[in-house]
Parts: C-alpha cells; structure tokens; sequence
C-alpha cells in the first residue's frame, strides 16, 4: 500500500495519540489540558475520515482503527473526567452517607462514571456492524458525547457559578449526567453526519446552519456554548431527520 494510502491511519493513530496523552492529565486531574489533547484527537478523527475519501483510501483496517482510537480518545478520557467531576463533589459524602459493614460505599460513587466508557464501548462495537449508519447516525456519536462530558468539566472549573456550581457539585446531577449520556450514545435517535459530500448550500444547509450557530453560541458563552451545540445538534437532528438520512 502507498504511503499516501496509509495518510488516514496516521491520522488516526495520532488521535489515538492525543487521546493516551489525554487520559494521563484526566487521571492526574489536568481537566483543561486532557480537554484540550481530547479536542484535538476529535479534530484528526473528523479528518482522517475526510483524507481516507480524498484519497479513495477506505478500507476494514481504517475502520477498525478509528474505532479503537475513539475508544481511548471518546470512551476512556469521558469516563476519567465524569469519574473526577463525582470525586471532587463536595456533596457525595453528605448526599450518600452508605456504610456496609464497615465498608464505606461512598468512595466507590465516582466509579460510577465509567458507565460513559462502558456505553461508549458498546456503541462503536454497535455501528461497526450497523449497516444503517452510513450516511446519518443512530445514538449520539462517541466524539460528539465526549464534548458534551468534558464541556460540563471545564463548565465547573472556569464558569461555575450560582445554580450552575450548586447542580455541578452535587452527585445526584452528575449521576443522571451519565445516565442520560449512556441513554443518548445507544439510542434510537437519528443525528445527521457532519460529513460533506460536497460544498453544495442546498445539500448541506442543515450542516452550514449548525456551523455557524456553533461559532455564536462559543462566542457568547465560552464552554457552556460547547454544551449548547451539543443540544443544538440534537434538535436539529431531530427536526430534519427525514431529509439529512435520505
């Protein structure tokens, strides 16, 4: 194989690259940093699928690899993040005051977190072999998850404040958070990709739309617009689904 056939892999790879670097700093508790290497891992894995059509360079090798480079960069890193936010929760000692027998439940809560991972897992396995997610997805995608997690992380870091920094400090929240991330990974939902077949307006409004109501909401309202768009992307989808899965 050419080495210009083998471009989308190294692109992958470095995705997969930034996301290890990226687990080391959530472990560590660097949230901002293991956001910053995780948004870029997202960036080569939006561009290796685009370099792998401009080079006709599809192939099962490509595919199985950008599924194990989510699986650290948009399945381990959002599980570390959600399993720190729940740790660092003033609110976990006086909200599950669990004792068994000596054993203090309690510092088990924030494992609950790496159900995110565990769901993560479970939906790149799922669209591997799903022959209907070619042109849209089914289930919020991995990288897309990821953002909406470690949005919430720097959210309480930099912007918590009132209601904001009462919600995200409390365990309870950060518990239905994962829940509802896992739910949306793995639901019937049908979002529309972000993939552009051409540049055409007429064929990629939705798409432009999104863009740029993006670029307002990131502006207006820093790392709570990254959760905006998130949402945006959600209804949007729901809204136009029929006519961006034909």
């Amino acid at each position: 194989m050419s080495i210009k056939k083998q471009i989308p892999n190294i692109i992958t790879l470095l995705n997969l690259f930034s996301g290890c670097i990226a687990v080391y700093f959530a472990c560590v508790n660097q949230l901002t940093v293991a956001a910053l290497f995780t948004a870029l891992g997202i960036f080569f894995d939006f561009f290796d699928g685009f370099f792998a059509r401009l080079f006709k360079a599809n192939s099962e090798l490509g595919l199985q690899l950008d599924s194990l480079a989510d699986m650290v960069t948009s399945g381990v890193v959002p599980g570390v993040f959600m399993f720190q936010l729940m740790l660092q929760s003033s609110a976990v000692n006086d909200a599950l005051p669990i004792e068994v027998v000596g054993w203090n439940a309690v510092e088990w809560v924030p494992f609950f977190g790496f159900l995110i991972t565990l769901a993560s897992c479970y939906r790149l396995a799922n669209f591997n072999i799903d022959t209907r997610q070619t042109s849209s997805f089914i289930g919020l995608p991995t990288p897309a998850n990821t953002l909406l997690v470690i949005s919430i992380g720097l959210i309480s870091i930099y912007q918590s404040s009132g209601v904001v920094e009462v919600m995200l400090d409390n365990i309870w929240v950060l518990m239905m958070i994962t829940i509802l991330s896992c739910y949306l990974l793995n639901s019937k939902m049908r979002l529309f990709a972000l993939k552009f077949k051409n540049l055409n307006f007429k064929d990629n409004w939705v798409r432009y739309l999104l863009i740029v109501s993006s670029i307002v909401l990131l502006l207006l309202f820093k790392y709570i617009g990254i959760t905006s768009v998130i949402i945006l992307y959600i209804i949007l989808s729901l809204i136009f689904k029929g006519k961006e899965s034909e």
